[in-house]
C-alpha cells in the first residue's frame, strides 16, 4: 500500500513526489532522503496509472545504486522489476545501443571493452605511430579520449578544432582517437564512453528512432544529478523532448565525480533548459 510510503514522508518530500507533470529540479543533501523519493514517485506513477512500467526511464550511475532503487520500489509495489527501464546510464544505452548497432558499423553482439583492454590498444597504436610511450604514456590518451567522449565529441570534432588534450605526442592525439575508433569498429566492440556517444549519434541521426524512444518514455527520473556529464545530459534532454515530464535529483553542494567529467554546472542550467521547472529543496537530513 503506497500511503504507509506516504506517510514516512515529509511536505517537502511528498510534493516532489506529487508533482508529476512537467521539469523538477529536488536538490538535496546527502541524509535527506532523496532516492526514497524517486522510487516513491515513481511507484505513485504506476498506482495512480498515469504510466506503465515501459514507459518510465529511471537512471542513476551506480550499479549499487540501480541495485537500491530496484529494491525499493519492488518493495512498495510487492513486484519484481525485472525488464523495466531501471538502472545505470551504461546499462540503459547499451540497451538502446544492442537494438541500433548496425547504424554505427557494429553487430548487436558487441562486445564493451575493459580499462586494460584500451590501454593495450592504444599501445598498440602509439607504436604503429612510432610514438614513444614512455614520453606519452597510453593511460594518458585514454583519460583525453574520454574527456572527449564525456564532452560528446568525436573524431571529426576535435580535427576541427583544438580541445584540451591536443597538444599530446605533439598534436597526433585526434589522429589516434580517429583510429583508436576505426579500431574498435573492427573488432565489433566498444568502450563505456561509446555507449553513450552512439546511443546520441544514433538518436540526432535518425529521426524515427529519435522519435519512438521520446514519445516511448513519458516519464525520466534521474538520481545524483549532479554526477552527470555533458554527454548524459544531452541523452536526457533529448529523450525527454516529447512529454517534458523529466525530474532530476541532485546535491547541488557536492560532487564526487568531477574528476571523471561531471559538470556541476548541469544543474544550474537545467531551469534555463526546461522552461516552468519546479524546484523543491529537501532541508530535513535524517541522517543526523
Amino acid at each position: 500500500n503506497i500511503n504507509k510510503y506516504f506517510e514516512q514522508l515529509n511536505s517537502e518530500q511528498i510534493e516532489a513526489v506529487e508533482k508529476l507533470s512537467g521539469p523538477l529540479l529536488v536538490l538535496a543533501g546527502a541524509g535527506t532522503g532523496k532516492t526514497r523519493v524517486l522510487t516513491t514517485r515513481l511507484s505513485h506513477l504506476l498506482f495512480t496509472k498515469q504510466a506503465i512500467p515501459s514507459q518510465i526511464f529511471a537512471v542513476t550511475f551506480t550499479n549499487k545504486a540501480a541495485n537500491e532503487m530496484r529494491e525499493r520500489v519492488e518493495n512498495i509495489l510487492g513486484r519484481s522489476v525485472a525488464g523495466w527501464w531501471l538502472g545505470t546510464f551504461h546499462s540503459l544505452a547499451a540497451r538502446i545501443l544492442r537494438k541500433h548497432a548496425e547504424l554505427v558499423n557494429l553487430k548487436n553482439n558487441f562486445t564493451i571493452i575493459d580499462y586494460d583492454d584500451q590501454v593495450r590498444l592504444v599501445k598498440q597504436l602509439l607504436s604503429s605511430e612510432n610514438i614513444d610511450e614512455k614520453r606519452w604514456p597510453a593511460r594518458s590518451l585514454i583519460a583525453i579520449i574520454q574527456r572527449w567522449k564525456d564532452s560528446c565529441l568525436v573524431p571529426a570534432d576535435i580535427e576541427k578544432n583544438i580541445f584540451k588534450g591536443n597538444d599530446f605526442a605533439d598534436g597526433e592525439s585526434g589522429k589516434i582517437y580517429k583510429l583508436y575508433q576505426e579500431r574498435l569498429s573492427n573488432l565489433n566492440a566498444c568502450d563505456f564512453g561509446d555507449l553513450l556517444l552512439h546511443v546520441i549519434n544514433i538518436l540526432k541521426i535518425n529521426k524515427d528512432i529519435r522519435k519512438y524512444y521520446q514519445n516511448k518514455f513519458k516519464y525520466i527520473l534521474v538520481d545524483e544529478f549532479q554526477d552527470t556529464n555533458t554527454a548524459q545530459y544531452l541523452w536526457l534532454k533529448i529523450l525527454s523532448e516529447e512529454h517534458k515530464n523529466i525530474c532530476v535529483v541532485g546535491d547541488d553542494d557536492q560532487s564526487i565525480y568531477s574528476w571523471r567529467g561531471a559538470e556541476v554546472k548541469n544543474i544550474l542550467n537545467f531551469e534555463n533548459d526546461f522552461s516552468k521547472t519546479k524546484t523543491i529543496r529537501l532541508e530535513k537530513n535524517y541522517r543526523s
